[in-house]
């Protein structure tokens, strides 16, 4: 993504609704480029435009939980690009940053398979050159453009990859946390899967709960998330062997 669409959804993030004019005179850019910016990003469903301004939409979709911390999740996401190696295959859950790590990695990578229940980060990914997607099948949530259901555990049965990339929605003490009991059940069905389970989430997840229990700490490899993770939940984590890697909250 280009820097300046970056900038233009940190500003988006804080004010939530902006001017075509506000935005172009802030980033120092004509209005024309600006409108232009602004298409590209609903293109891709981080906002949506209206007569003059922009606007950031809160829901469940996740086009627009991406384009909150997007700079933040884009650099956790990249840097665990660094736990796949050329010629693998991947499960990836949905999530924002989920679909910014599929895209990273076959950005990165070479001959990478990946396997997800996210009919928005097949989508995500659909324009990358050799991308190859396996979509489990199942019922499909329309907000989170998620498949769930018993089909996913039968289509999750039929593979065995070394590692699964997880995001969440908090933590507690029993592990990690979903708002959403049927992704839960989707996402232990795919870790079951998966030799290694490695979450990617931001720091402030760690200050929130869920109300469904997604996974046990034990079951947990490895966490990606920025330097802000609280030091006592650090400690917590790493006593129980799990892998902390961050990268800094400010750029």
């Amino acid at each position: 993504m280009h820097a300046r669409h970056a900038k233009i959804l940190d500003i988006m993030t804080q004010k939530k609704k902006a001017t075509v004019t506000e935005l172009a005179e802030t980033l120092a850019v004509s209005e024309v480029t600006m409108r232009k910016d602004l298409s590209r990003l609903e293109a891709k469903g981080f906002l949506k435009r209206e007569h003059g301004y922009a606007v950031l939409t809160e829901s469940e979709d996740v086009g627009n939980r991406m384009s909150i911390h997007y700079d933040i999740k884009r650099r956790i996401a990249m840097e665990a690009v660094s736990a796949v190696n050329d010629g693998e295959t991947v499960m990836i859950e949905s999530g924002s940053t989920c679909a910014l790590f599929a895209e990273a990695l076959l950005t990165q990578r070479k001959d990478i398979t990946i396997i997800t229940n996210s009919v928005f980060i097949a989508t995500f990914v659909r324009n990358k050159p050799n991308a190859r997607v396996i979509l489990l099948g199942g019922d499909f949530q329309v907000d989170s453009q998620v498949m769930v259901g018993p089909l996913v555990r039968k289509c999750a049965e039929e593979f065995f990859v070394s590692k699964f990339f997880v995001g969440t929605d908090g933590f507690s003490d029993a592990g990690i946390m979903s708002t959403n009991l049927m992704r839960a059940e989707a996402v232990r069905s795919m870790a079951s899967s998966a030799k290694q389970v490695i979450v990617l989430t931001e720091s402030e997840k760690f200050s929130q709960l869920g109300v469904v229990a997604l996974l046990p700490y034990k079951d947990i490899t490895a966490v990606y998330t920025d330097d802000q993770i609280p030091a006592d939940m650090k400690d917590k984590l790493q006593k129980k062997d799990i892998q902390i890697h961050t990268v800094s909250f400010h750029a």
